[in-house]
């Protein structure tokens, strides 16, 4: 029973494990940020083509 308690408790202050975890939380805050950032850029250049049609065509997309 000993060695089951301090096998937890070894874990517990273990930091390595912490440092993976911490990791990739930021690493998925990231890619997070990354795809909003480019759907929200994939609407802006949207509207932009879509006016450049507009003016070029005279017809509303």
């Amino acid at each position: 029973m000993s060695n089951l308690k301090q096998a937890v408790v070894e874990f517990i202050r273990e930091e390595e494990g912490l440092t993976v975890v911490e990791y990739a939380i930021a690493g998925g805050l990231v890619g997070l940020g990354v795809i909003t950032a480019f759907d929200n850029l994939g609407f802006q250049v949207d509207r932009i083509i879509d006016a450049i049609v507009t003016l070029l065509t005279g017809i509303q997309p």
